[in-house]
């Protein structure tokens, strides 16, 4: 059922393996390097990992986002709207980007508009929104990131990145990071940078679950065997990472749910799907529900649509018999499809009922069909030899 294309294979995303251990697939000069990622979908909404930045370096926690590029840091410059405190922000000294570096000129060539330059030898600034309505505003600074490479060496390249400070925070429930780890394709991105530095391979990975998971960088830790792949949408945009078109399935049967376009976004800690996908689905879901001891708990709000029991649960595996597997199927490659059990789409809320993970984009503003976090999160005891990974492989590989 599974299998792999080689690396060299142009414009492909790996969707799932089922392999525990990170193997050496390739030994081709570049270097790779992973990051431990703490966190969870729920309760806490983000996955974060440790960067340092610096000399001496200083550690910042930053969200791990695939949709979008930039990396920033809230920075005392001073800073408005931070929510570190000043001896945990990033300070600058002099290391500013210039309006005419070409990393300024590849940012301000994306969407959405950052803010314009009068001169070449101007300050880069920036301003970033995302789709919960946060947003940094800031400007380019370049400095060390100091790494270890899975061969023991230790290196720091200089690598530009964001210097926020002018912060919006649109969840003030959520905690509160030091930023972004900005994970897309776009020339600025961390990877981009580093690939073009001749030091890693242009490729991101990531292998998530309730506890946190792993973060890499390069070919060295996907696994040799046991992976499927499919391409990534030629008109993908700059910092997005699309797949399809794909049909959904439901227990294995096709639906009417068919030719999506899906953006795979780390940073998003939920799925989404049009108005339309999410009541067929939904609708799938709770008829299939009849007879069974479940019933809605209207008094949950947690998310939209929530079932309670006799008792309250435990975990997904107390109501994974009551539901059945989803699955999404790419229509443009052989045998591929993203499946999707009842843990890929539910989460227990701390009422203890079993909340339906998907979410209605329309209603939020968010015109696109999106994977988020939950869908990508593999939540199994660690003793289960499974493992879920998703391994971004961008155009110019």
């Amino acid at each position: 059922m599974f299998f792999a294309f080689p690396l060299a294979a142009e414009n492909q995303l790996v969707l799932t393996a089922t392999n525990l251990t990170f193997t050496a697939a390739t030994n081709n000069g570049f270097h790779s390097f992973a990051f431990r990622v703490q966190g969870n979908v729920y309760p806490l909404g983000i996955y974060t990992v440790n960067l340092q930045i610096g000399n001496p370096p200083k550690i910042f926690d930053l969200d791990i986002d695939t949709g979008s590029d930039l990396t920033w840091v809230q920075c005392n410059a001073p800073c408005k709207g931070c929510t570190k405190p000043v001896e945990q922000q990033y300070k600058p000294h002099g290391n500013d980007v210039k309006c005419a570096d070409p990393l300024c000129v590849a940012l301000h060539s994306t969407s959405p508009p950052n803010p314009p330059c009068n001169a070449p030898t101007d300050q880069c600034h920036y301003e970033m929104k995302y789709e919960d309505h946060s947003s940094s505003l800031g400007m380019l600074v370049r400095d060390a990131v100091p790494l270890k490479l899975t061969n023991g060496k230790r290196i720091a390249p200089k690598v530009v990145f964001g210097c926020g400070y002018d912060q919006k925070i649109a969840s003030p429930n959520r905690p509160s990071s030091a930023g972004i780890l900005g994970l897309g394709h776009g020339k600025i991105s961390i990877a981009s940078q580093l690939n073009t530095l001749g030091l890693t391979r242009n490729i991101v990975g990531h292998c998530l679950n309730g506890q946190g998971g792993y973060l890499f960088f390069g070919d060295r830790f996907i696994p040799s065997s046991g992976m499927v792949w499919t391409p990534m949408s030629q008109s993908s945009s700059d910092d997005h990472y699309t797949a399809g078109p794909a049909d959904l399935f439901f227990n294995g049967k096709p639906t009417s749910i068919k030719g999506l376009q899906l953006i795979f976004d780390s940073g998003s800690s939920y799925s989404y799907l049009n108005s339309q996908a999410l009541k067929t689905i939904v609708n799938l879901v709770t008829n299939d529900l009849n007879g069974k001891p479940l019933s809605r708990a209207t008094d949950d709000n947690t998310l939209p649509i929530c079932w309670k029991g006799a008792r309250p649960f435990r975990s997904v595996s107390d109501v994974s018999n009551y539901f059945k597997p989803l699955a999404v199927s790419f229509t443009n490659s052989r045998n591929v499809q993203l499946q999707l059990p009842p843990r890929a789409y539910l989460i227990i809320s701390n009422r203890g009922n079993a909340c339906f993970g998907i979410l209605d984009g329309t209603e939020i503003g968010v015109n696109v069909n999106l994977i988020g976090g939950k869908t990508m999160t593999l939540q199994m005891p660690i003793k289960h030899k499974e493992t879920f990974y998703i391994v971004y492989v961008p155009f110019d590989i």
